[in-house]
């Protein structure tokens, strides 16, 4: 786990609910047999055979086109999004109604939750200028990029029980470690001991099966189990649907901001968003319970269910049916 003895000591107090000493850590580890509840413990934290944190990254690069250049790849009477290889590992996912959202795929592995954290926000940059880049290229068309929302398939976590499931968070919500400025580990490592909660954050996991979290900032999801876990395709299709949407709605609110009618393709106007709101928002009778609540943690933790209440507002108001 990389803590010394008085790291350890301090992440023992906490899970055993009485003081541990690093005295006695030293004499547990050289001469004297721990109690029976220190060995349970232990075992609960142990780390795993993975020497470094191993994850796949999914970035969803949001990017604004205007309507008569998205033309070029989305026909008018299209229903369903167009999609397009752009290299090896990145797809570009373009809606009728104007969204346009870049899928980016990067297997990486870090030495602790902080380098991982450093290398998302060096990164952000040159994804959103290489995403602007390609895309007006392909449109022949300037294309503005807006935003990066990540979600992380953690497969080889260095942790476990429940060191792992703060470590979780602090990935969903990495942040955390920048506000620090401390790139020692310190800040890393008392997290870890002491757990880590954000308010904003919403669980998704199922004990047994797998641990799951969404905020602002992003999601993650680790399988204890894969053959009963929710598969990755699964959260990356709720994250593309709803990604869409949030960028459609973002796009509507920034004309009404900047004193103009937001333009409003036939057939997307209040009705649609309307529409948009139960598919995302509703459980459908074949729905897990796994999924569903993975769909609502996402949704709410995104902000969308404001973000289309707003929408149906402006739309209603300008008279877009």
């Amino acid at each position: 786990m990389g803590l010394n003895e008085r790291e350890f000591a301090k992440v023992l107090t906490l899970l055993i609910g009485r003081e541990i000493t690093a005295g006695l850590v030293s004499s547990w580890e050289t001469s004297v047999t721990p109690p029976g509840d220190i060995v349970v413990a232990v075992s609960s934290i142990s780390p795993n055979s993975a020497t470094r944190l191993g994850l796949r990254s999914h970035k969803f690069i949001s990017i604004s086109v205007d309507h008569e250049s998205l033309q070029h790849i989305v026909p008018r009477d299209a229903k369903t999004p167009t999609t397009l290889a752009l290299g090896d590992h990145c797809t570009l996912h373009a809606w009728p109604f104007g969204a346009v959202i870049l899928h980016l795929v990067e297997d990486v592995d870090f030495p602790d939750i902080a380098s991982m954290a450093f290398w998302r926000y060096e990164t952000y940059p040159e994804n959103l200028e290489w995403a602007a880049r390609e895309v007006s290229r392909l449109l022949g068309a300037p294309a503005i990029p807006s935003y990066v929302l990540s979600f992380y398939w953690v497969h080889s976590p260095i942790w476990s029980g429940r060191i792992l499931e703060s470590a979780l968070k602090i990935i969903c919500s990495p942040r955390v470690l920048l506000e620090s400025g401390d790139e020692s580990g310190h800040t890393e490592r008392d997290l870890l001991a002491e757990g880590f909660d954000h308010a904003d954050m919403r669980p998704f996991g199922v004990q047994g099966v797998s641990s799951g979290y969404a905020s602002w900032s992003g999601v993650v999801y680790h399988a204890f189990d894969e053959d009963r876990a929710l598969t990755e395709d699964q959260i990356v299709a709720v994250e593309l649907d709803l990604q869409s949407i949030w960028s459609y709605c973002a796009h509507i609110a920034d004309a009404i901001e900047q004193g103009r009618e937001p333009r409003i393709e036939p057939g997307y106007g209040s009705a649609f968003i309307r529409a948009c709101r139960s598919r995302l928002l509703t459980p459908r009778p074949q729905e897990s319970d796994a999924h569903r609540s993975m769909r609502d943690a996402i949704v709410q933790s995104s902000g969308l269910p404001q973000h289309l209440a707003n929408a149906a507002d402006t739309l209603k108001d300008i008279g877009a049916k």
